[in-house]
């Protein structure tokens, strides 16, 4: 199963006022395992960034002035994430953001739905805390994940860090590095793919293996026997007891 962690800074709340992208992250997972390759990019909006996303994710007019347009990184950005299920935090507002894009471009792409599926995490948080704050800030804070370096939003650095609450909220998670912490010497090619500076395994603690006891082996036999009486079989022998 692959899996896009996704996530974009623009110049405002509302697409339908004519605010845009400006910035694209992306993290992939394959079978709940980072695979250490990520989409980046900085997109020029041709439109100035309002006061108050400024304030958010400190990207100004000037450093987005010679970046590219949405129109000279699609192609690039659609075989990322084409056939995966993207992963957002509050996911109606990114892909409301993505479709407006491909709309003003009229790309023969259509709407993301035609390319991948979506899970929204902050629709996940909910109902799993319903009545608690869900925020992306939040959900690091009850999951205890670092977050440390998210003094301002960043595409990558969002999708990076969402990428740690998702799979802990789901069951399991996989340790790697924010951005910023790399050395800067990563290679990347001209859709903007690259790979992730991932941690140590060498650095991790040994895992602490616990064995049953005779007495708790014990005791889990006669429990299982007890269920296997009660219910007439054994499900976990494939048939039913004679």
């Amino acid at each position: 199963m692959r899996e896009v962690i996704l996530d974009t800074e623009t110049t405002g709340i509302d697409p339908r006022s004519g605010h845009r992208i400006i910035e694209i992250g992306c993290v992939e997972l394959i079978d709940r395992r980072l695979t250490g390759r990520h989409y980046h990019v900085y997109i020029n909006p041709q439109r100035e960034v309002e006061e108050g996303a400024l304030a958010v994710h400190g990207i100004t007019d000037a450093f987005l002035a010679d970046k590219p347009l949405f129109a000279d990184v699609v192609e690039g950005f659609m075989q990322f994430v084409k056939d995966a299920r993207l992963v957002i935090h509050n996911a109606p507002f990114d892909i409301g953001f993505l479709d407006t894009e491909l709309q003003l471009m009229a790309s023969p792409h259509g709407c993301m739905a035609d390319h991948c599926g979506v899970v929204d995490t902050l629709k996940m948080a909910r109902e799993k805390h319903p009545g608690q704050r869900n925020s992306l800030d939040a959900l690091c804070k009850r999951y205890m994940v670092d977050n440390s370096q998210r003094d301002l939003h960043g595409a990558l650095l969002d999708a990076e860090i969402l990428a740690d609450v998702y799979l802990i909220m789901t069951g399991g998670q996989t340790a790697l590095s924010l951005a910023g912490q790399g050395t800067g010497d990563q290679e990347q090619n001209s859709n903007g793919v690259s790979a992730i500076r991932r941690l140590d395994p060498a650095s991790r603690p040994a895992l602490r293996v616990v064995v049953a006891s005779d007495a708790e082996l014990q005791a889990h036999t006669e429990r299982l026997a007890a269920i296997k009486k009660a219910a007439g079989f054994a499900l976990w022998e494939g048939r039913p007891v004679e």
